[in-house]
């Protein structure tokens, strides 16, 4: 099946935009990107945009698609069987993808779900984005997210709870460099892992060819997980400039998850969040924010990821976090930036994913508008006239 473009501008994702160009995928894959292609292949379908726009399927780079954004997440994944929480599981990766997201990073779920759900999404047999899967979250005993995590205490423990991970499949694996909202008896700034124990555990996912991620909230917490190597800080509340300019040098990318505070904090107590939640996300949000303004100023590389899954945060409004973005710092150029090509790279699928470039796979969006002129119509399924995922449209 091949298809065209045409009539629309093409936001490429690396920071180009191009007028009235020509797009034509066949397959998979996108095979030509052009400014003048008038002649259509025979037998194509011509896509006309009419006015609106291409752009690259969007990638989160922090869900739990196993959540189900209740006012206490944690308590619905508990209460389900495994059979019924990968059927939520599924429906979740269902209205990511159709919402635009056409590939997602998940940071952890329980009973190894994610992984099942990556693979039945692999293989076809359900709709869902692309995922990159992290199992179990490694977390010190009684850390944040221990109710679904692996517990691991020393250095020791640690590498044999990433290589359960990686031999259980996972693409990536997950530590928790401190306490974090959710967990309750734990605070979002203190450390828990140690730098030796975050070093196990990169050690271990680095020699089998994995990447790594921490939540990391705590100033302490985050520079021990970059000196102990890691890929990505995930939330980073508390930056200060040493951390800053680490990310920045190293190239560390930074997935700051506005949208999970600030769901909280808007719903607050009379929506049925636990109080502990309520006071930690309106204590730590303004640090938050001055993080993000310090991360973007020293020119650290900025991914997408919502949290999707904490209270109130749902899968399929995942573009909720693009309007955070730009309501803090941000222009709408920078937060598809964060949504595409930087996630792609934050990921490791920069050569298949991310932008729309020859030879990548057509994961693509087609809106009826402009979403630099107005980031927020990302947020609007109405405004979403096309999804397609690997060449085949998921939503049309």
């Amino acid at each position: 099946m091949t298809m065209v473009f045409t009539d629309g501008s093409v936001i490429v994702g690396d920071g180009t935009v191009l007028e009235k160009a020509t797009v034509v995928v066949e397959g998979q894959r996108i095979v030509k990107v052009s400014k003048n292609g008038r002649t259509l292949p025979r037998g194509a379908e011509r896509i006309g945009l009419d006015g609106g726009c291409l752009l690259p399927g969007l990638i989160d780079s922090h869900v739990h698609l196993c959540g189900d954004g209740s006012p206490d997440p944690f308590a619905s994944i508990l209460k389900d069987s495994p059979p019924l929480l990968t059927l939520k599981t599924a429906e979740h990766a269902r209205q990511t993808l159709l919402a635009g997201v056409t590939t997602v990073r998940d940071m952890g779920g329980a009973h190894l779900i994610d992984l099942a759900v990556r693979d039945a999404a692999a293989s076809g047999l359900i709709q869902a984005p692309r995922i990159l899967a992290s199992g179990r979250v490694v977390c010190m005993t009684g850390g944040h997210g221990w109710p679904i995590g692996r517990e691991a205490d020393g250095p020791a423990e640690v590498r044999r709870a990433a290589r359960e991970q990686i031999k259980a499949g996972a693409d990536l694996v997950k530590l928790m460099a401190t306490g974090g909202v959710m967990t309750p008896g734990v605070e979002p700034g203190s450390a828990q892992l140690t730098e030796e124990e975050l070093r196990a555990g990169v050690e271990e996912a680095h020699k089998a060819g994995r990447r790594t991620a921490t939540h990391a909230q705590g100033t302490e917490g985050v520079l021990n997980a970059l000196k102990a190597g890691i890929d990505s800080v995930e939330h980073g509340f508390f930056l200060d400039d040493e951390c800053v300019e680490i990310m920045a040098r190293r190239g560390i990318f930074f997935v700051p998850t506005l949208a999970a505070l600030y769901n909280i904090e808007k719903a607050g107590l009379e929506s049925g969040v636990p109080e502990y939640m309520v006071d930690k996300a309106r204590r730590t949000r303004s640090a938050q924010l001055e993080s993000l303004t310090r991360a973007k100023q020293a020119g650290v590389r900025i991914a997408m990821g919502t949290d999707a899954s904490t209270p109130f945060n749902l899968h399929g409004r995942n573009a909720q976090e693009l309007s955070l973005l730009v309501d803090n710092g941000l222009s709408p150029g920078e937060a598809l930036l964060a949504a595409t090509s930087i996630s792609a790279a934050c990921l490791g699928l920069e050569e298949e994913v991310g932008t729309v470039e020859e030879g990548k796979l057509a994961d693509l969006i087609v809106t009826k508008s402009n979403p630099l002129d107005d980031i927020s119509i990302l947020t609007q399924p109405e405004s979403i006239s096309l999804v397609i995922q690997a060449g085949k449209k998921v939503k049309s």
